[in-house]
């Protein structure tokens, strides 16, 4: 790992982004060009401090995910993100799931505000969400990454007050999950979180271990579910899932029939956010 020159690369494209580029007020005055530090680490969802070390070529070895929300955040075409891998001694291509998504699926999901829209990797890793899903299923910005897996928090870490986000046909989904994950693990053989997490469900999830036999590997692309949101109660939706085949990732949306209640509440959850109601 090339310490000082991954820092240089890192604030030459800080500075060179403007922050209404990437969503951001551009009020105050700023003693340098581009983004503060704190502004690429909000939107990479890592800590100042750790961004901020390595800029200044003391920071340990990033993983694979924080390279990959590092490269979003600072809008690093494809050319420029396989350089960043490089300079942190990694090959471009994982052996797995690509956890990069790509730029203009983060516009499409942050351009639909009455929509919970998430984007999933091939493991089902949630790798970006836009606000409403976060108010709708939870804020996954509050998790450490390992837990941002859904088939994991299925399986192995359920709200007792809540499984499965409160999503009706949970039954359904852990079938899916079991043969969707075996699918996964075929195509990517030497993905080693990918063997991690079926170790992990078969250990601990006597569930998942009596799924995981079967050969079936099941589909899902249009679904009709009801959400139990812990404030607003039952919220009837279509769920669609879109492939982006070329990540090998889903992006997920929760919509509300026109004129339903269902869609006065996606309304109200859009304003409230993560804010608790009395």
């Amino acid at each position: 790992m090339d310490k000082h020159e991954l820092g240089r690369f890192l604030r030459s494209h800080r500075e060179r982004l403007a922050p209404s580029s990437v969503g951001l007020p551009a009020a105050g005055q700023r003693r340098t060009p581009g983004l503060r530090r704190e502004e690429v680490a909000q939107l990479a969802h890592i800590s100042a401090q750790y961004y901020t070390r390595l800029e200044q070529a003391r920071g340990p070895n990033p993983s694979r995910r924080v390279l990959a929300a590092l490269g979003r955040a600072l809008r690093l075409n494809n050319a420029e993100r396989a350089h960043l891998y490089v300079l942190c001694g990694q090959q471009a291509e994982p052996p797995g799931p690509s956890a990069e998504v790509p730029d203009r699926i983060l516009d499409m999901i942050e351009r639909m505000p009455h929509t919970a829209a998430i984007v999933l990797d091939a493991r089902y890793d949630v790798l970006a969400w836009n606000p409403l899903a976060a108010a709708l299923l939870e804020d996954f910005s509050a998790l450490p990454p390992k837990e941002r897996n859904a088939i994991r928090r299925y399986f192995l870490n359920p709200d007792p007050d809540r499984p499965n986000y409160g999503m009706s046909g949970g039954g359904d989904f852990g079938r899916f999950a079991a043969g969707h994950l075996r699918a996964v693990a075929a195509r990517y053989p030497e993905d080693p979180a990918t063997q991690a997490l079926i170790r992990d469900l078969l250990a601990h999830s006597p569930a998942f271990a009596e799924l995981w036999p079967s050969p079936e590997v099941p589909d899902q692309r249009n679904l009709v579910k009801t959400i139990n949101h812990p404030q607003l109660g039952a919220i009837p939706l279509t769920c669609d899932i879109l492939a982006v085949p070329e990540r090998d990732q889903h992006v997920v949306l929760f919509t509300a029939e026109p004129g339903s209640p269902a869609e006065d509440a996606m309304r109200l959850l859009a304003v409230i956010g993560l804010q608790q109601l009395a």
